[in-house]
Formats: C-alpha cells, sequence, structure tokens
C-alpha cells in the first residue's frame, strides 16, 4: 500500500511503525474471509482491510477520529484471525494498537461510553474492587430481571448494531456476565512461594492475573499443584498485578503501560535474584500482551532490555507444559471439544500444544467447526459491542453443540465465561473448563468441581442411546 507520510511524521515512532504495516498491506482481500464482524455484518469497513484504509486516511492526514472511525474500530474484536490469514504478513495488532490510542487523544465519546469505560478501567484490573463490585451485581441482576419481564420479550431482529451501543443494554450484558456469587478466595493468595514435590527441577512464576483470579481461582490452584507435582517450584511475585490487556485494548496507553512496567520490574527481580525459568501464563489473553512487552517497550532506554526478557520467558501454561513429560494417572474416558481462544490460536500461533498434551493424558479431542472465529469475549468486548458478542457467542456454542462432547477445554477465563453464557441460554449443560484443570485431573489432582462427573453421566447417557 503506497503512503504519503512527511518526514515530520514520520519522526514519531509510534506512525513510523505503522508506515511499515500499512506499506505492507497489499489490499488482496484475504482477511475478509476470517474476520468475524466482516462476517457476520457484510460491511467492507468492519473488514480488515477496510479498518486499514479507515486508520491510513486518520494517520497520514493527521486528522482527529472521527465517529466513523470509531464506530468500525471499536467493532474489531483484536482477535487477530486476519493476521493468521493475511499472506503478506501485516501486523494488524500494532496498527490498531495505536488508532486505538489516537482514537481516546483526539476524540470525545459520548458520556454514557466513557463512563462504562472508566468504570470498567477502575475496576477490572483490581481484584478486590472486582470482588466488591460482583458483591453489588446480585442487586442490579434482579433490577435487570424485573425490567425484562415487565418489557416482555424482544423480538428476534436482524442485526444492525448501533453506532454507540445503549448504555442500558451494556449495563445488561455486564450483569448477565457477572457469576451468581463470587468464588472463595483459595488458599494460594496466602502465600507467595509454592515448593515442588521432591526435587526442584525448575522455578517459573505464576501470573495469577486480575480478573481471573476472582472469577475462577480455582484455575491457577490447579496449575500450583500440578508444576509442584512435577517437580517445579512456583513463586508469586511481590509487588505483581494487572498485566495491562484489559485497558490496552481500550486504548489507554499510560495506564496499561504503568501496569506492564510493574509487572516487567517484579518479574526482574525475581530473575535477578533466585532467578526463573519460565514465566507461566494460564489467561491467553494476558499471554499476547505480555509477550509483546518487548515491543511496547522498544524505545524506553530504562526497561527495553529488561522487557524483551520478560517476553522472551513469558510461556502459556499448555506451552510449558509441552516440555515437561505429563504421565496419565486415571482414565478419564471423556470426550473432549477444544477451543482454541484467539489470542492463543492467532495471537501467539499455539494451536497444537493443547490438544497434544489432552491426548496424551487419555482424553479424545474434537475440534470445534469455525474454529477460527471469536466467540465474542475479546476482553471487554461482550460488554461494549453487545449485540455483535452475543451473535458471535451464540454461533460458537451452537457448533460446540453439535459436537456433543462430555466437556469443553480453552485457554482463556474470557472465553470461558462467554461460552457458558452461551450454552445456558441454549439449554446446554456442557461443563467449560480450563485445560489445565484437565491436566492437573488427569495426572493425579482431584476431580474439577465443574465436571461434576460427567464421564458417569455420559457413559448412562451413551448406554442408553
Amino acid at each position: 500500500m503506497q503512503t504519503n507520510f512527511t518526514l515530520a511524521q514520520l519522526a514519531d515512532p509510534r506512525v513510523a511503525e505503522s508506515e511499515k504495516i500499512l506499506r505492507t498491506c497489499v489490499h488482496c482481500g484475504f482477511c475478509t474471509a476470517t474476520c468475524p464482524t466482516y462476517a457476520l455484518l457484510g460491511d467492507e469497513l468492519d473488514s480488515p482491510r477496510g479498518r486499514i484504509y479507515l486508520i491510513k486516511d486518520m494517520l497520514e492526514n493527521g486528522r482527529k477520529a472521527t465517529e466513523e472511525v470509531v464506530t468500525h474500530i471499536d467493532r474489531c474484536l483484536s482477535c487477530l484471525s486476519c493476521m493468521t490469514t493475511c499472506p503478506s504478513g501485516v501486523h494488524y495488532m500494532h496498527l490498531v494498537d495505536h488508532a486505538r490510542a489516537h482514537i481516546e487523544e483526539t476524540y470525545e465519546r459520548p458520556w454514557h461510553d466513557r463512563m462504562l469505560r472508566a468504570v470498567l478501567a477502575a475496576i477490572l484490573p483490581y481484584p478486590n474492587r472486582f470482588r466488591l463490585a460482583l458483591a453489588g451485581a446480585g442487586v442490579g441482576r434482579i433490577a435487570l430481571s424485573l425490567s425484562r419481564l415487565f418489557s416482555g420479550p424482544r423480538a428476534p431482529s436482524p442485526l444492525r448494531p448501533a453506532r454507540h451501543p445503549g448504555l442500558m443494554r451494556r449495563i445488561g450484558a455486564m450483569l448477565d456476565l457477572a457469576p451468581s456469587r463470587a468464588p472463595n478466595r483459595l488458599s494460594y493468595e496466602s502465600r507467595s512461594v509454592f515448593a515442588p514435590e521432591g526435587a526442584r527441577r525448575a522455578r517459573v512464576a505464576l501470573l495469577t492475573g486480575c480478573a481471573q483470579s476472582v472469577l475462577d481461582p480455582g484455575i491457577n490452584e490447579a496449575t500450583i499443584r500440578l508444576l509442584n507435582r512435577l517437580g517445579v517450584e512456583v513463586v508469586r511475585p511481590k509487588g505483581e498485578g494487572c498485566c495491562g490487556a484489559l485497558v490496552h485494548h481500550m486504548g489507554h496507553d499510560a495506564q496499561s503501560h504503568a501496569q506492564a512496567a510493574n509487572n516487567i520490574l517484579a518479574w526482574t527481580r525475581e530473575i535477578e535474584g533466585e532467578g526463573l525459568d519460565a514465566i507461566i501464563i494460564t489467561a491467553s489473553g494476558c499471554g499476547t500482551t505480555i509477550k509483546d512487552y518487548g515491543f511496547m517497550f522498544r524505545d524506553d532506554p530504562a526497561l527495553a532490555a529488561k522487557a524483551a526478557r520478560v517476553s522472551a520467558l513469558a510461556k502459556d501454561v499448555t506451552e510449558y507444559l509441552a516440555t515437561l513429560d505429563l504421565k496419565p494417572a486415571r482414565e478419564t474416558g471423556l470426550t473432549i471439544a477444544y477451543h482454541s481462544a484467539c489470542s492463543m490460536q492467532h495471537g501467539q500461533k499455539i494451536t497444537e500444544a493443547p490438544k497434544a498434551l489432552l491426548r496424551s493424558l487419555g482424553f479424545r479431542v474434537k475440534d470445534v467447526p469455525e474454529g477460527h472465529l471469536c466467540c465474542g469475549s475479546a476482553g471487554v468486548y461482550n460488554i461494549l459491542q453487545p449485540e455483535i458478542a452475543t451473535a458471535l457467542r451464540d454461533r460458537k456454542a451452537a457448533n460446540i453443540a453439535r459436537l456433543g462432547p462430555d466437556a469443553i477445554a480453552t485457554g482463556n477465563i474470557g472465553c470461558i465465561t462467554q461460552i457458558a453464557g452461551g450454552l445456558s441460554a441454549r439449554g446446554a449443560a456442557i461443563p467449560i473448563l480450563h485445560t489445565v484443570e484437565l491436566a492437573d485431573w488427569a495426572t493425579g489432582g482431584p476431580e474439577p468441581e465443574k465436571l461434576a462427573g460427567a464421564a458417569a453421566v455420559r457413559a448412562v447417557a451413551r448406554a442408553a442411546e
């Protein structure tokens, strides 16, 4: 793609990087075939190629973001399926990240949009605040149920998402996603070091995360148990917090970079202390961002080298487990539908390791039809763009239900929450778990509560068929 940036514009490192990405695009349109929003809406401007044209025009001409640009950039899930498909290697992720930051700098959103985004940025990355918010969600859910009861059922209509989805629709989506009760805080939260069973073979840091640690702390507990059984010492570095991904995708660069810098320094203290063999990530959305820290801080003389070292050590838990020798301790007899989170398959290019892990432990693994399409979670996308997110959720849930699995495995808390909602809406009682929970159980850990005897239930059902 030909560009016409001035030398003065290219003096800005962000513009220079975006110009390089724009020049890589050859307008082929392969990306439109795998873009979820284009598949749903059929609008060229809701495809990666269309968004690239909008971003080019905005940045090249030094324009403030317009309502049209904001509408179509906001509808982008950042699923990165386009990057997997692109034959030219267009790094769309860095381009759309720049566009979002430019939007936040130059565009004044409607008041209700600004308010909701500020609330999400102030609560979700902070576990204690998030727990407090969930405690009050029950009251909001009752009010929402009464409102829906008196307004009556909504007739189905063609998908025509509003430029600015209504505040009440967004609040409703947020309350629908909140669990009926927050899970109990688990024992790992009061400790910082977890000694391995037997001789220590490795030492790793575990990102316990923000939203995941509140919504499903059992994922971290299963990870610690499994790694300790394999001889791996697990540490929770002092001062570690949110990785910055949630606000980064909203264009809040200052907040996301501050959160990332905080973690880089926390992990660096461990690296330069007793040392780390890896930084283990159990939420693939976090993993994609952490592996990009080296790029994010490439021009920061104080943090560039440390950020690059952190990115090199970051491993998805299934990626790390593939380097260890796991042996099954029980027969599970379960058929698993494996949902590959977008941040896993497109962001980190990890496609086979999780499935190979499950198969090695005796699970039968099925791929989900249209597996390249996003489930609609995408950080806080399912709150900010509820209509598109719900359509994608229902499409994903239908594809999974057709497989008739005993359970579903995935590697991202957002996908777990989103798909569980879609299955519930269909009346499909299929448990969905993190891949590491199944691995822990198969190698001698306790049966996950969500599984609740799924193998026995399915065995009876099959016998009756």
